[in-house]
């Protein structure tokens, strides 16, 4: 999906082409930030044997960028442990963080998308994602790639300032149930949605009641190994209703692609993420869930 090639350094769009990033390898505002994991792309070993210069790595699946408690694996990590993250990887508040994923599937897109909200509800204003990542750069074989480890940069824990906006937390979902005051936005496959299927993370099979199905797939293009274009990916969402909407999907991972898409992309207000979803969810048994067919559907 083509970002804005006019695009200033006071507006850094949210997808950027690997073209873009050549044009501005080695500038010092970039904070370029490699998050192959060993489940998408290889994880370290990958990036040993290929990286974009300058580019630091920072394992997805392994080094912190997602929580456990109780039964939730995918939450939002305490500040502490933000600062100390993005710190280590010498993110300053000023630069621009460069997310670099695999560009191998639609998980894996989901990975950067999760670590781009991550950065947002740390406070960290100038983002973006290498639209395609490193399949999208390496298709090029003139532009640069290096191998071995590369410095680690000093620098001090990240000054974090949690920015809730982006994040639903449970008690947000409880409201939401109780006044329908919100869309409840499933990003799962349809055997999740109806029950048919369950994650290990959940105690049970089923969905929020009333939510809405967008399996977060269907934003991908496959052939080209990237987001659609902005015309589909407005047509996807075009029948949810116009109010704000909460995301979620097992463990706030595929979630994140949709929140991106409405939420950074096609600007759409009051766009959250449940990072417990449905593994935080159905830990307690009183809270409701459903399964079978979506009622809308029929007829």
């Amino acid at each position: 999906m083509p970002e804005s090639e006019t695009a200033t350094s006071d507006a850094v769009p949210p997808l950027v082409s690997a073209e873009w990033l050549a044009a501005r390898l080695g500038d010092p505002a970039l904070r370029l930030i490699d998050i192959r994991s060993v489940v998408d792309g290889g994880g370290r070993a990958a990036y040993l044997t290929a990286h974009i210069p300058g580019a630091v790595h920072s394992d997805y699946v392994e080094d912190g960028w997602r929580a456990t408690r109780g039964m939730a694996t995918g939450l939002l990590p305490e500040p502490e442990a933000l600062a100390a993250l993005l710190g280590g990887l010498g993110l300053g508040p000023d630069q621009t963080a460069v997310v670099i994923s695999a560009g191998t599937s639609a998980g894996d897109f989901a990975a950067a998308a999760r670590v781009y909200w991550t950065l947002r509800m740390a406070g960290h204003r100038r983002i973006t994602i290498l639209d395609g990542g490193m399949a999208a750069w390496s298709a090029d074989p003139s532009r640069p790639v290096v191998g071995g480890p590369s410095r680690r940069p000093e620098a001090a824990p990240y000054p974090v300032a949690v920015a809730p906006a982006a994040r639903a937390e449970i008690q947000r979902v409880v409201r939401a149930l109780a006044t329908d005051d919100a869309v409840l936005l499933d990003t799962r496959a349809l055997a999740f949605f109806e029950g048919r299927s369950k994650s290990p993370q959940a105690r049970v099979p089923g969905r929020l009641p009333g939510a809405f199905l967008l399996d977060h797939t269907t934003a991908w293009d496959a052939a080209t190994g990237r987001l659609k274009d902005r015309d589909a990916l407005a047509a996807l969402v075009a029948p949810l209703p116009a109010a704000p909407v909460i995301a979620y999907c097992n463990t706030g991972h595929q979630a994140a692609t949709p929140w991106f898409v409405l939420a950074e992309l096609l600007g759409r207000p009051d766009v959250s993420l449940y990072d417990g979803s449905m593994s935080e969810w159905t830990e307690e048994p009183s809270r409701p869930v459903a399964t079978g067919p979506d009622e809308r559907r029929r007829g």
